[in-house]
């Protein structure tokens, strides 16, 4: 009697210490903040994830451990990781057969060792990773051609035996059947069990870590059903839960206009997709790309959540849809004046990565955060205290009556309405190019303020109560 006694205790102590690791792990992990669910809590404390990389999927590169530091250095904390393998020098998650062929029930170990070695250096550098589970991108044309998926490619089915074909042109012409396997969808009882292992192995390295967040598909189209994406938040959360952790899941879509009716896939459904993922506003430009961002941020008012854009299209190297660098460097600023949780540089050639322009405005948004009390502000989405404003001359965000701070993208005056506010404020620029700060003004408050930028291109002006600092 007393040795089944000892074991009951002994059991149930060890169920209670394994819970308490749990509780613990959970409430350090990165989750939307307790006090301001549209901003990101990490170890317990509100951050703002900043980032620009060479690359999508940064375990492939070499070179990983200086990228970090640099990024780290310039106050960058997020990156995008697209479990890709399609790019040279990369390597896929299979292991492949002297014959050339994959075995979908075997892994690559030095695919997993990158992959296990990135998310190590980011976790020592506080850096979260946005994870894309599924690369859309590379299962079409000839990058389908060379994908172990490829039923010609592996030895676990073929064309015959299962729902994919051997050849799917440009993924917004036809519908690839390996996007709609799932049971509510094609059922594909063959290639389905492949996807889940290769899931499977993926949590088995991410989820001990703390900093990671899940993105299920980089730019799924609207040819697909959101079955697919619901399905793999759904199976990733479930997952993570039977190992005792929480984990924040979303999906990113193909429609650059947030105002589609597609992107309510994501809006309604908050029990699936905590966070949402914003990138393809960053094909919009000037006012539009303002006011398509704010659209969303109302959208969620009611189930408030982190709002990410781990992508910023544009560069002076990248093709005409998707903008110049200076159109990149002011939807970096639209996105965080506009109450979003996260703003990074895509790669390059139709992004800027971590190229000296873009460290200049990290570091530039590092200086603005220091000054003003970011998670306590609300954008001015209507732009309603701003007078004599010409469409995209000016953005808002605030705190009435404490702290305000207006981007302009390209220099210009505007008037700030001030009138309810009381008593002195504090007036100080930002030349975001430089990243440095004038020296302070005062201004009175009770009436509007004439506030004209010091000279063209991006700036920031920051009021606050005086002796706010």
């Amino acid at each position: 009697m007393r040795d089944t006694l000892l074991t009951v205790m002994s059991i149930t102590l060890a169920v209670a210490a394994s819970q308490s690791l749990a509780d613990d792990f959970n409430s350090r992990r990165i989750q939307p903040d307790t006090t301001y669910p549209r901003y990101w809590q990490y170890h317990s404390q509100p951050v703002l994830l900043l980032g620009g990389t060479k690359d999508d999927n940064l375990f492939q590169i070499p070179d990983i451990e200086e990228h970090l530091d640099l990024l780290a250095k310039i106050g960058g904390n997020y990156i995008r990781c697209v479990m890709s393998g399609r790019d040279k020098g990369n390597v896929w998650p299979f292991a492949q057969a002297e014959d050339g062929k994959y075995d979908l029930t075997r892994f690559n170990e030095e695919y997993w060792r990158r992959f296990d070695r990135m998310l190590e250096l980011t976790h020592q550098r506080k850096v979260i990773v946005q994870i894309e589970v599924w690369a859309h991108h590379d299962f079409f044309s000839g990058r389908w051609t060379a994908n172990p998926w490829h039923p010609a490619n592996n030895i676990n089915y073929t064309v015959e035996h299962c729902g994919l074909k051997q050849s799917y042109s440009r993924p917004s012409k036809v519908r690839h059947d390996f996007f709609v396997t799932v049971p509510k969808l094609q059922d594909d009882r063959v290639v389905l069990p492949h996807q889940r292992r290769f899931v499977d192995r993926l949590l088995k390295s991410t989820l001990p870590y703390d900093h990671v967040l899940y993105c299920m598909t980089n730019e799924i189209h609207p040819l697909y059903p959101p079955g697919w994406g619901w399905y793999w938040a759904r199976y990733i959360r479930e997952q993570a839960g039977k190992q005792g952790r929480q984990v924040e899941t979303s999906e990113m879509y193909w429609q650059t206009d947030l105002k589609h009716e597609r992107h309510r896939q994501s809006i309604d459904h908050p029990e699936l997709f905590t966070f949402f993922e914003a990138s393809q506003n960053s094909a919009t430009r000037g006012q539009d790309n303002w006011d398509h961002l704010q659209h969303v941020w109302h959208a969620l008012s009611e189930r408030p959540r982190p709002v990410n854009h781990v992508k910023i299209y544009g560069a002076d190297t990248a093709q005409g849809w998707a903008g110049t660098a200076r159109n990149a460097t002011a939807r970096f600023w639209r996105n965080v004046i506009g109450g979003s949780a996260s703003s990074r540089f895509h790669r390059p050639k139709t992004g800027m990565g971590l190229s000296a322009v873009a460290q200049v405005h990290i570091r530039s948004m590092r200086a603005l955060v220091a000054k003003l009390d970011l998670f306590r502000c609300v954008p001015d989405s209507k732009s309603r205290l701003l007078l004599k404003r010409d469409p995209d001359e000016a953005y808002l965000t605030r705190i009435d009556g404490e702290q305000y701070a207006l981007y302009f993208p390209h220099g210009g005056s505007v008037g700030l309405n001030l009138s309810g506010a009381k008593g002195v404020f504090t007036l100080q620029w930002l030349d975001i190019s430089r990243c440095m700060w004038t020296g302070p003004q005062t201004i009175e408050a009770g009436r509007p303020a004439e506030l004209m930028a010091p000279g063209k291109g991006h700036w920031v002006a920051v009021i606050k109560t005086s002796g706010a600092d």
